[in-house]
């Protein structure tokens, strides 16, 4: 696997969440004799025993039950031991959801955007009334699961500082995932050794969320630059799949790449399906963005 990427033309990879307890031998082999080097993990890595799929929501920082949370702690302390091994910079964390026993308002906004395809929501005020709606209830619903996601990375930062890896916080796609993409400021902002976390920014999560009237893709990232860590990078295509490869789907890639420092690292993450010539062609669009 980490040969064929570094035939490829990549110095780095991140290993992700997809990483099977089987799959470790051999990447520690690889790195040990030089194949390539690791810059980021992303949580859960290698995944639980017995797990064998991409499972990065399978324990929730945000979760309330004391057992799940006790899993979510082992368990990102275990990827952050490992991280340290690969001497990974960082390691990428999804920060859990708001969870609704029935009436989640995500699913009646998904619901909405597929019997309107291709339309300008922004311009929609029965839309627009919808989200407005939906926020509330998510508002509502939301304080104890946020308090708990930052109560949980008060419990990991330290361990993850004696590492000598920042938590890189991601933006997430879906409407109930926390944070809410505008709460990034007071949760930085209110880290007591901010140098231990920073933002994460996924391109194809923005473009989502930008799509159902949630942010404004610039906006956003000029609003978190200054703590920004790295990108996950991929396309969306006009129906709405993301991981596509770049420059094939809506994300103004130019734009992106004004953000870009010296310091990020910059991850090209695809879906299983896109070919080795999306993958290259991808690599050489972000190349020539970085001239």
């Amino acid at each position: 696997m980490l040969c064929e990427m570094a035939e490829l033309g990549f110095s780095h990879a991140e290993l992700s969440h997809g990483i099977r307890i089987t799959l470790v031998p051999g990447i520690i082999k690889a790195v040990q004799e030089g194949v390539i080097k690791i810059g980021s993990t992303h949580n859960f890595c290698p995944l639980p025993t017995g797990i064998t799929q991409p499972a990065p929501n399978l324990f929730e920082p945000s979760a309330r039950d004391e057992r799940e949370h006790d899993q979510w702690l082992r368990q990102t302390k275990r990827s952050l031991d490992f991280g340290a091994q690969m001497k990974a910079r960082v390691l990428v964390v999804h920060l859990g959801s708001v969870r609704f026993f029935f009436g989640n308002p995500g699913k009646k906004l998904e619901a909405y955007m597929e019997r309107h395809p291709g339309e300008v929501l922004a311009d929609d005020p029965k839309y627009q009334s919808l989200l407005k709606k939906s926020i509330e209830k998510l508002r509502k619903r939301m304080p104890p699961y946020w308090q708990q996601v930052k109560e949980s990375i008060e419990e990991i930062r330290i361990y993850a500082a004696e590492r000598s890896i920042s938590l890189a916080l991601e933006n997430r796609e879906r409407f109930e995932e926390l944070p809410m993409d505008g709460d990034f400021e007071e949760l930085l902002g209110n880290l007591n050794q901010p140098h231990t976390a920073g933002y994460w920014h996924d391109t194809g999560h923005a473009e989502l969320k930008q799509r159902m009237g949630l942010l404004k893709h610039r906006e956003h990232l000029e609003k978190y630059a200054s703590r920004l860590l790295g990108f996950h990078l991929h396309d969306v295509s006009e129906e709405g799949h993301d991981h596509q490869p770049i420059g094939d789907g809506s994300i103004d890639f130019e734009m992106v790449s004004s953000f870009w420092k010296p310091h990020h690292l910059l991850v090209l993450e695809f879906s299983p399906r896109v070919s080795v010539n999306g993958v290259k062609r991808s690599k050489e669009r972000v190349e020539a963005l970085m001239k």
